[in-house]
Order: structure tokens, then C-alpha cells, then sequence
């Protein structure tokens, strides 16, 4: 079988790697010129965590993640105003959390590619032409490649979306947020955040500081708002948007790279009403976005790459494959989905009044009954989703 896999991100790298080791010939592309730099710090756990541990890639993401046991709200002179214990949820996931710079997990996925997979750089799907039994995919570069299935892991925006199901407004469902994020090299600052995560304790915006190695701060800057289009100036647009903030986000600010290292953009959902046509098949957030609302976006394009790659090399037909891939995943997606829209409110509050009505809910999280039912609202509850491959039985 010969895969065209456009986008090197953390679905794409996966895939590839997962087809390659079933037999399958991997052309895998990404539009970038190279690996990418920018990215925030995220949580893994879920049914992705669950599918590295079974690539075997799992004791290199835990080397590569932190153990951050909780977050502080901070006020305007630093002082902690309420606290939300990660440790408690990674309890609920039954102790298998860690965070991760989403970097970090892509080389990690990138390291572990085969050395059979053909990675292009500089290079994007121009158009597709799907064929019965296979696709003929034309490249950027004019080159024309035939094909038995191509896999749009391409993000949000996806190209292999828009040639081959129909325009991003279609898909995309902005949700009224935009987010920045940056890394910066500050002793100060890193010796302020220290190894945890502080999130301002703010109306309308927040930004969220992480004490990561060798002396740096992970910078995450998230404003509401109904603009959709990106600014001129991604950090001139940061330092705008948080100009107000106290404690030590000016310092944040001032010291936040060029532009070009700056990551701006809209927080976003994809809703898809199917993920497949013919021999073309989108995964990651191509297919179901999430937005970093929900938590377990990285986790799932892991275990949608995951499971696409098992039906594959397990089904007989490829259409078989794709439907089962579609039917098994689906179910995980909508419910994280859903859990974006209640959790926006706590996450950035919208007034002054939900400020405080979050600190007296994250008081409240210290009652057990009441902390069990939202560390399991958090995590998603547990899915044995991988479990049920690697024990060979039926999914879905």
C-alpha cells in the first residue's frame, strides 16, 4: 500500500510511522520548511497516552514531559488566589498524565519515524483526483503521485479539507478566543514562575506562565474575543491584547521574540459530519479539532493516527478500515467537543463576577466527592478504545 500523508505534525508523524512498520510505502509532507519550534504546553493522557505506550514511544515522552502538580491563579502581585490540582486529575487518569511541549512530542514521533518514511519538507497537496481503489495526488512542486490513500493531518485549515470536502467555513467553528503563545530565556522570570503553572486570576483574558528546563518560561496568552483574522504583528498584537495584567506578565511581554516566533491564532473547533471520501481520509484536527479548551486534542490525533493505522493493517478492505477508524473515534471526539463549550466560561472568565464564582468552584474541588466527579469531567473518563485493539477484540 502506498500513503500520501499530508502534514508532519503530531497526527501525521504518528501515522507514518505506524504505516510504515505495517509495510505501507510513506510519503510524508508538511508545507513548513522544517520542524517546528512554537507550540504550548499541553496535557497527555487519554486513549493517546494509551496508543504511545503501545508504539512503544511512551518511557521518551515521559522523559521529555513535566510532572506540574498544580496551578496557581495568581492576582496582580503574584499572590496564589486559588489553586487547581493537576495532580488530582491525573489521578482520575489513574496516574497517567504527564506534560508535554508540543515540540517536545513531535520530535519524539519524529525520532521514531522508520527510516523508510519519505519526509518533504517545503511541500503541500495542490490538488487530488480520487479514483475507485486509489487517489492521484498532484504536489506543490508540480510532481504527480498515485496512490492508494491520502491522509489529510494537515490541522484546522487543512488543504486536503478544502480540495477534497469543501471551503474551511464549512468545517470551522471559531470559538471567541485567540490565543498566543511563545517561549522566552528569562532567569528572572523563570525563578518567579519556578517549576509549576501560574495562571492569571483575570477577567477577559489571562496569560499562563510554565517553569520549564535550562531556565525557560512557556508564555500562553489567551484574550476573548470575536476577531477572527490574524494580526499584522503577532507580537505586537500579544503585548495589546495583555498590556493590563500585573505581577510579572509586562516582564513576559517585553521579553517576547520576533514575531515570526510568535504562534497567534484563532481557538477553534472542527466539526465534521464525515471524515472520509473515497480513498481520502482526515485525522487529527483536520478531521475534529477540539481546541485547546477541551484537553486531549494531541491525545487524540495519537490515538485516531493509532487506531487508522491498526484498522488498516487489520481490515481487509481499506474501506472497511476508514468506516471503522470513523465509528470507533467519533464518540470520544463529540464528548470532548462538548466539554470545550462548559469549560471556556472557567477558563477565561468573562466577568469580574465569574472570577470569583471559579475561585469558590476550585475551593469547592477540595471536597472528595466533588473532586472525583470533576477530575473525571476533566480527564473524560477512562476509554478502552486501545485496549480492545491490543487485546484483539472488535472496535468499535
Amino acid at each position: 500500500m502506498r500513503v500520501v500523508v499530508c502534514g508532519a505534525g503530531v497526527a501525521g508523524l504518528t501515522l507514518a510511522g505506524r504505516l510504515t512498520r505495517a509495510g505501507a510505502d510513506v510519503v510524508l509532507l508538511e508545507r513548513a520548511p522544517g520542524p517546528r519550534t512554537g507550540g504550548y504546553v499541553l496535557d497527555f493522557f487519554g486513549p493517546g497516552y494509551d496508543a504511545a505506550e503501545a508504539m512503544g514511544v511512551l518511557p521518551r515522552l515521559l522523559a521529555a514531559g513535566y510532572s506540574f502538580e498544580e496551578v496557581d491563579l495568581v492576582d496582580a502581585s503574584g499572590r496564589p488566589r486559588a489553586r487547581l490540582s493537576v495532580a488530582r486529575a491525573a489521578a482520575a487518569a489513574g496516574g497517567r498524565l504527564v506534560s508535554l511541549a508540543r515540540p517536545d512530542l513531535e520530535r519524539v514521533l519524529r525520532e521514531d519515524l522508520p527510516a523508510g518514511v519519505d519526509v518533504r519538507f517545503g511541500t503541500t497537496v495542490t490538488a487530488v483526483e480520487d479514483r475507485p481503489g486509489g487517489v492521484a495526488v498532484t504536489l506543490s512542486g508540480g510532481e504527480r503521485i498515485e496512490a492508494d490513500l491520502l491522509a489529510g493531518c494537515d490541522g484546522v485549515r487543512s488543504t486536503v479539507r478544502s480540495l477534497v470536502f469543501g471551503p474551511a467555513e464549512r468545517y470551522v467553528r471559531p470559538l471567541p478566543f485567540r490565543v498566543a503563545t511563545f517561549t522566552v530565556q528569562d532567569p528572572v522570570l523563570r525563578e518567579a514562575v519556578g517549576a509549576r503553572v501560574c495562571l492569571t486570576d483575570t477577567a477577559q483574558r489571562t496569560v499562563g506562565l510554565y517553569g520549564l528546563r535550562d531556565g525557560r518560561v512557556a508564555v500562553l496568552a489567551l484574550h476573548r474575543t470575536r476577531e477572527t483574522a490574524p494580526p499584522a504583528d503577532a507580537r505586537a498584537a500579544v503585548r495589546r491584547e495583555h498590556a493590563s495584567l500585573g505581577w510579572v506578565v509586562p516582564r513576559a511581554l517585553a521579553a517576547c521574540p520576533p514575531p515570526e516566533q510568535v504562534h497567534h491564532d484563532e481557538v477553534a473547533q472542527v466539526v465534521a459530519p464525515g471524515w472520509t471520501r473515497g480513498r481520502v481520509v482526515l485525522v487529527g484536527d483536520a478531521a475534529h479539532a477540539v481546541s485547546l479548551l477541551a484537553g486531549q486534542g494531541a491525545s487524540l490525533a495519537v490515538a485516531g493516527a493509532y487506531l487508522l493505522a491498526e484498522q488498516l493493517r487489520r481490515r481487509p478492505t481499506a474501506e472497511g478500515a476508514l468506516a471503522a477508524y470513523e465509528a470507533a473515534l467519533r464518540p470520544l471526539v463529540l464528548d470532548r467537543q462538548e466539554a470545550a463549550h462548559r469549560s471556556a466560561r472557567w477558563f477565561v472568565p468573562a466577568t469580574r463576577r465569574d472570577v470569583l464564582l471559579r475561585r469558590v468552584a476550585l475551593t469547592l474541588l477540595r471536597l472528595p466527592l466533588v473532586d472525583r466527579l470533576v477530575a473525571s469531567s476533566l480527564t473524560g473518563g477512562p476509554s478502552s478504545l486501545v485496549a480492545d485493539l491490543r487485546a484483539g477484540r472488535s472496535v468499535p
